[in-house]
């Protein structure tokens, strides 16, 4: 559950700062500062989550819970993520809130079904020889 607490904090930040670097960066000029909008690093940052996220949740599904549909979550969340250029400037930060969006919902329900399933453990090693 470490990995998904991880998992939503970075890809929350990740959101907050592709939408809020549009509006702080005319702002920062007034402050003497610069800054480049770096798509390499945001494209790193998104692989970086989505390793991340994968990661977690297959802890999840191989110890616990045995569901694939947080990994259809965190899936579609990278690709409409990776894909926010497509849609054009105008929509980017819808795009860009509903792919984090589903990033995180992946990471919501791996934790809830790793949190609800207490006898998991027992009944994967109840099969094994003593």
């Amino acid at each position: 559950m470490l990995f998904d607490k991880v998992g939503i904090t970075v890809t929350s930040l990740c959101a907050i700062h592709c939408i809020l670097l549009p509006v702080l960066l005319p702002l920062l000029p007034l402050l003497g500062l610069t800054v480049n909008h770096n798509h390499a690093f945001e494209r790193v940052m998104l692989l970086f989550t989505m390793v991340l996220g994968f990661v977690a949740l297959f802890i999840g599904f191989h110890r616990y819970h045995r569901k694939l549909y947080p990994f259809y979550s965190l899936f579609l969340g990278g690709f409409i993520y990776w894909q926010r250029d497509v849609w054009g400037h105008e929509y980017e930060h819808a795009v860009l809130i509903v792919g984090a969006s589903l990033v995180v919902l992946a990471h919501i329900m791996n934790m809830r079904l790793c949190s609800q399933c207490e006898s998991c453990d027992t009944e994967h090693h109840a099969d094994e020889p003593a």
